[in-house]
């Protein structure tokens, strides 16, 4: 066995901060229930926009969780992720004094796809009304794509790798891979994984260009991917983080191995190009499966990307058919709150581990009438033995990412 495959990554904690639960336990039992919690959009100045329908994190009070000091500084996708990096690092049990005893063996890396939105509107507004001495530090800061990762290093205290992962939606993948690869390498602990905070109205504005965008009115229609009535997708807020350390260490500290993080690999196919997107997800999931030592079929279940576009649909159907070879069981429960770009597959891959733990395939909700050849769990949750899990994340600007995860099978290497 080489260096690299000598430690092994796994999943110790998870934090949530979702619109469909601000905890494992919340988010675990809305998705494995199928609840769906698309609405209107309740956001002030949004109430004009033709974009009406989205997954709102409603039940989040930054102020009761984060101090005043760090929520000035940054913005509301930052809020979502020390949030959740504190639930995760609670998870995973690890204090604050774990930074005080070796600060340069943790580290965080984020993915995010539009950043601070909110705040830099909020500032901008001020430098127009008002003038620029009304114009806060912090807008130089606050907005930008690396401050999640800042912040929370920052926050905690640690002086690991850190890093960020500026794309659309695969990069929440890709990130929980570099926190792998940083494990392998030799890092003790990562956090990481994606936050956004897409539905402010500037924000809103800038997204109403994409072409993939659903802009029905019915929440229970508004996101139903893989059906005729296809029409795109929702945005969401929120997102998860992760954390990432050594398997045998984990065990030798008395941590529960939740998960490992097996293989990743990702392709890139061009923006909108979702005829070229089958063999890019094709490749990409043959290098994970590779990198991973796992057979096709071996895979138990796939957390499809439904993107709810036919054209991708399509794509993707046909590409989990090329490179598993087989019908598998998929499911895709970010119907139920909307897909929030770099954090979308984060929370599948949450969602992927708990269904893993409890042997249960989440449904898809809202969807029925399925228009491919996949076995698309839909209406209630499926029993089965789990342990390989498949996630698959496309952007909306070209790329592609596949994640394998196995349930933790001692010291037994896979």
């Amino acid at each position: 066995m080489s260096a690299a495959r000598a430690r092994r990554a796994a999943v110790t904690g998870i934090g949530v901060v979702a619109p469909n639960g601000t905890s494992i336990d919340t988010f675990w039992k809305a998705t494995r229930e199928g609840i769906s919690v698309l609405d209107r959009i309740t956001r002030e100045g949004c109430d004009h926009l033709p974009l009406r329908v989205a997954g709102e994190v409603r039940s989040f009070e930054p102020a009761s969780v984060i101090e005043e000091r760090f929520i000035v500084q940054t913005d509301r996708f930052s809020h979502f992720a020390m949030a959740a990096a504190d639930l995760a690092l609670e998870d995973a049990r690890i204090g604050r004094d774990g930074a005080e005893e070796a600060p340069f063996s943790l580290g965080v890396v984020t993915a995010a796809g539009s950043g601070g939105g909110e705040f830099g509107q909020r500032e901008l507004q001020q430098l127009w009304g008002k003038g620029s001495r009304y114009v806060g530090p912090y807008q130089s800061i606050a907005w930008f794509y690396a401050a999640s990762t800042g912040q929370i290093s920052i926050r905690r205290g640690f002086k690991g790798p850190c890093s960020v992962v500026a794309a659309d939606e695969a990069g929440g993948l890709d990130a929980l891979a570099h926190a792998a690869r940083a494990v392998a390498r030799g890092t003790d602990v990562m956090v990481a994984g994606s936050t956004e905070a897409p539905l402010a109205p500037y924000s809103m504005v800038c997204q109403l260009g994409y072409e993939e965008l659903s802009t029905v009115d019915d929440p229970a229609r508004a996101y139903r991917p893989f059906t005729a009535e296809a029409s795109g997708f929702v945005p969401a807020e929120g997102g998860a983080m992760l954390v990432v350390e050594d398997a045998a260490s984990a065990r030798e500290r008395g941590v529960r191995v939740r998960a490992t993080i097996a293989g990743h690999a990702a392709t890139f196919t061009g923006a909108s190009r979702w005829d070229l997107s089958r063999e890019g997800l094709v490749h990409a999931i043959r290098g994970a499966l590779d990198e991973a030592g796992c057979a096709p079929e071996e895979v138990d279940v796939v957390f499809a990307d439904a993107l709810g576009v036919p054209e991708a649909d399509r794509a993707e159907a046909l590409a989990i058919a090329d490179a598993l070879g087989r019908r598998v069981p998929v499911t895709a429960p970010k119907t139920a709150t909307g897909r929030g770009y770099c954090a979308a597959p984060v929370l599948d891959t949450a969602a992927a581990v708990l269904a893993m733990e409890h042997d249960l395939i989440p449904p898809t909700p809202n969807v029925s009438d399925i228009n491919h050849d996949l076995d698309l769990v839909t209406g209630r949750a499926r029993s089965a033995e789990l342990r390989t899990a498949l996630v698959l994340s496309r952007g909306l600007m070209g790329s592609n990412s596949a994640l394998v995860l196995r349930r933790d099978a001692g010291d037994a290497s896979f």
